[in-house]
């Protein structure tokens, strides 16, 4: 997409089109837009958020749960847009990208104005959130939409790296299933500033989060709240979303998430370098080792 082009697209994109909005969302994901369009400051301010990122293992319904609070955020009045970020085959790149299907707030025509999704797939991120949603959830707020979620695939330890794109993280859990703190395994526990155990209606469940209150007493900062919800069959939704909604960041792992944060622009600094994919060659061939491809990358040419 040329720069003339692409400034029509922004210009209509900030206009309120959505197709606009669509198609420089589809530059960014692919590193053809100019990078200068997505840019607007992070921040982990105590009172205030525009991204979340919604994350957890998989199965526990993360995708129903967050169709039902965007329905009760739109039917308030609020514009929300969700990024849900697909795994990619190693191999092809290739990702399924079914989020949409789970979702019915989009087709309801009384609140669709105020909904906004869209899948990603992770691609080359080594972790379960790709770099560029940093840039398109930026580019989001930018159109004018109030608030972002991130739900990410769920794939144990890879899910920190959602802390480096969001404001806040909401870690959904489901029922115990008789081997302990899943989250706590997957290190999120020390991240979270919500947890949604989900799935209320089966067996388990408030076993769960009096497990994971007990995680948290026992840890003795102060933890998150943990609230029972079904968003299936609507128990909870209504609290949780309103907890979601005012989130303030815990406070307890500021440290925890700029070090996501400063690891995320490393990774992006090798992927973007121009010389990456010769690399990634080089490696596969045996002619560069592990060392050499990292001072080949470290040039300030990326």
């Amino acid at each position: 997409m040329g720069c003339g082009k692409m400034a029509d697209e922004l210009e209509q994109a900030l206009a309120g089109d959505r197709r606009a909005m669509a198609r420089v969302l589809t530059a960014i994901e692919n590193g053809t837009a100019p990078y200068d369009i997505t840019s607007a400051p992070q921040s982990i301010e105590l009172d205030a958020w525009n991204t979340l990122a919604v994350t957890g293992p998989p199965g526990v319904g993360k995708s129903v749960l967050m169709d039902a609070v965007m329905t009760r955020w739109a039917g308030q009045g609020h514009r929300v847009a969700l990024l849900a970020v697909d795994p990619s085959s190693p191999r092809s790149g290739g990702a399924l990208l079914g989020d949409r299907v789970r979702m019915t707030s989009v087709d309801n025509p009384e609140i669709n104005h105020n909904v906004y999704v869209r899948s990603i797939a992770t691609r080359t991120a080594s972790g379960s959130v790709p770099l560029i949603v940093e840039d398109m959830a930026a580019f989001l707020l930018r159109c004018g939409w109030e608030r972002v979620l991130i739900e990410t695939v769920g794939s144990g330890q890879a899910e920190l790296r959602c802390a480096a794109v969001a404001d806040r993280i909401v870690v959904v859990e489901g029922p115990a299933r008789g081997d302990g703190i899943q989250a706590e395994k997957a290190g999120l526990l020390e991240l979270a500033d919500l947890v949604l155990v989900n799935k209320s209606d089966l067996e388990g469940a408030e076993r769960h989060a009096g497990e994971l209150r007990e995680s948290y007493a026992l840890d003795g900062e102060g933890g998150p709240k943990v609230l029972l919800t079904s968003g299936l069959k609507g128990h909870g939704v209504a609290e949780a979303a309103d907890a979601m909604l005012g989130l303030q960041s815990s406070g307890r792992a500021v440290r925890a998430r700029m070090r996501e944060r400063l690891l995320a622009r490393h990774e992006r600094r090798l992927t973007n370098h121009p010389s990456y994919n010769a690399v990634l060659d080089g490696l596969c061939e045996g002619t560069l080792d592990i060392v050499d491809a990292l001072v080949r990358l470290s040039g300030d040419d990326a």
